[in-house]
């Protein structure tokens, strides 16, 4: 539809319109040069306050402008030009009914200027009365039958008033002018489906189709008409049409699948969407919104996977310089799992565009699960030289760095990256988890237990810190007290695991609480523990405390069988005596 602009009408236009409407007659009982003399004088105030508020009005000082348009009404109630600037200003403002009132009256004064006119059809419209709009439009147009942007408008005004009868035959007035055009065409066809007359509809575009044999979306749009109403035999004819004309038509293997899909010919429309992702003229992101239908739909229907990997190889053959084509694909090969595939397709999405963060990220996940850690560290640092205000990274890189024992690498990459967390609390939580255990595993106790105490204040519940924190502790013979409550809340979190009360066990054995400790040592090995060697050597070590040797001794044999125990375990064995 076409839609006039009537809010801009120039200053002059104004100037002239408040000049023109204004009767000179005056009373004779005057004399003549006289009465023309003060008549003069009011029309140059009147003029000089007109201006004075178009200026306010232009510079959007609207409160100003109308107090002016205001003044000049009160010296010339009958000024047309102003009552239409204000009118103007209220519809800026949204106040319509005040609008209605200043451009009625202005249309009353001045009934054959069209701009007046104009405004008032828009305001009704906006004003939801449609009738009267449809009124000014009728008269506007038998004032100016050769104004053929006009009827679209008159046309219009039929269409919001719900008259699509008239509305047509607006149209058809406009095609006897102008001849047959897609724009009047696509609008009948519009109004007749909304009509429920299908049949006029399809004479529309095949009226358009005849006037323009060469353009086959006409046909495409016949096809999908037939196609809705299930009238699949017609919708079959003019997709034939299309082959006949171009056979080489971008998206008519993709009707056709569509089509064989609905008639339930599954095989067929498979056959059709191939050679379809084939076409090498048929745009990319159309097809990658087949693949993505097709992601979503492979996660229900595992069967259709074979064909949703085999339309992503063909998509990449079809465009191998396209970074899409691989990203789609090793979308899908990622979520099957596929990683060692998806790592090669995310490799060729960055060699030919490397500047997708996600794809990126991606990959360093890919790499995790592969447990490259040289590619990890290779591919990570080259994503923060693209990316260095991305956190994520940093992290892959300091795990990756610390588990080739580039430990000081390692520590500089997670600092680095958790100085730039912003609102993430999880985040931050795995960069302080990892400093944590880094700095302790490195003997650096103060900055581990600082990144612990971090990492509480964010998360005061997470189990696992809770755990090696009170361990480390312990191990260290360390504000015990403090490990004490830590293993204690551990407990509370998380009962019945065996790694957790063994922690608490040994807080209590570093205390001196041994019975406490056995206490606790023996509910881990109840849970589980009988098979972890360090549970087992920590329960010879609290018997060995409490005087019982002899038992100590078996559970250090015992844990021995195990595993290898605490660096220690061999000489207590040898010696039936505890080193610590």
């Amino acid at each position: 539809m076409k839609i006039r602009n009537i809010l801009f009408i120039s200053l002059m236009l104004t100037i002239i319109l408040s000049t023109a409407c204004k009767s000179v007659d005056k009373s004779k009982k005057l004399r003549k040069g006289e009465t023309i003399e003060k008549s003069n004088g009011d029309r140059l105030a009147i003029d000089g306050i007109f201006i004075d508020a178009n200026k306010e009005r232009l510079q959007g000082n609207y409160q100003n402008a109308l107090d002016l348009f205001t003044l000049v009404l009160n010296k010339d109630p009958e000024n047309s030009a102003s009552l239409y600037e204000i009118a103007r200003i209220y519809q800026v403002q949204k106040k319509t009914t005040e609008a209605l009132q200043y451009a009625k009256k202005a249309a009353e004064i001045d009934k054959e200027n069209i701009w007046f006119q104009l405004l008032l059809a828009d305001l009704y419209n906006n004003n939801q009365q449609f009738k009267e709009a449809t009124a000014i439009w009728t008269n506007i147009v038998k004032k100016n039958p050769d104004k053929i942007e006009s009827y679209y408008d008159w046309a219009n005004a039929y269409i919001y008033e719900k008259k699509l009868e008239e509305a047509i035959k607006i149209y058809d007035l406009i095609e006897k002018k102008i001849g047959i055009t897609e724009e009047i065409s696509m609008q009948k066809q519009k109004l007749y489906l909304t009509m429920d007359k299908f049949g006029k509809a399809v004479v529309e575009i095949e009226k358009l189709s005849a006037q323009f044999p060469d353009d086959t979306r006409f046909y495409a749009m016949l096809a999908e008409m037939h196609n809705k109403k299930k009238m699949y035999d017609k919708a079959l004819i003019y997709y034939n049409k299309i082959l006949e004309k171009d056979p080489n038509d971008k998206f008519i293997h993709i009707s056709l699948a569509g089509y064989y899909r609905e008639i339930g010919q599954k095989d067929k429309s498979y056959k059709e969407l191939k050679v379809g992702i084939a076409n090498p003229n048929l745009d990319i992101d159309t097809k990658i919104q087949i693949l993505l239908s097709y992601y979503t739909v492979t996660e229900i229907y595992t069967e259709l996977k074979p064909q949703a990997f085999e339309l992503s190889q063909i998509l990449v053959k079809t465009h191998p310089n396209d970074a899409k084509a691989y990203s789609i694909y090793a979308d899908f090969l990622y979520r099957d799992k596929k990683y060692l595939e998806a790592r090669d397709a995310f490799r060729k999405v960055n060699t030919i565009d490397s500047s997708k963060y996600a794809i990126w990220e991606t990959l360093l996940v890919v790499e995790s699960e592969l447990n490259d850690t040289v590619a990890l560290v290779n591919e990570s640092k080259r994503a923060i030289e693209l990316f260095p205000e991305q956190p994520l990274l940093y992290l892959f890189s300091g795990i990756a760095n610390f588990q080739i024992n580039k430990i000081e690498i390692a520590i500089k990459a997670l600092k680095i990256g958790v100085d730039l967390v912003v609102d993430n609390d999880k985040l931050s939580v795995q960069f302080y988890t990892y400093l944590g255990d880094i700095y302790y595993k490195n003997k650096d106790y103060t900055n581990a237990f600082d990144a612990f105490n971090k990492l509480l204040k964010i998360d005061t519940d997470n189990v696992y810190v809770l755990n090696n924190y009170a361990y480390y502790l312990s191990l260290q013979a360390e504000d015990l007290d403090r490990a004490e409550q830590m293993g204690r809340k551990l407990n509370d979190l998380a009962p019945n695991n065996s790694s957790y009360q063994d922690t608490y066990a040994w807080v209590f054995y570093k205390l001196g609480k041994y019975e406490e400790a056995k206490k606790w040592v023996s509910k881990a090995i109840d849970n589980g523990g009988s098979k972890n060697d360090i549970i087992l050597e920590h329960y010879g070590d609290i018997l060995y405390k409490l005087g019982d040797r002899e038992n100590a001794f078996q559970y250090w044999s015992k844990a021995k069988l195990l595993g290898s125990g605490s660096e220690f375990l061999q000489k207590k064995i040898v010696d039936k005596k505890l080193y610590e």
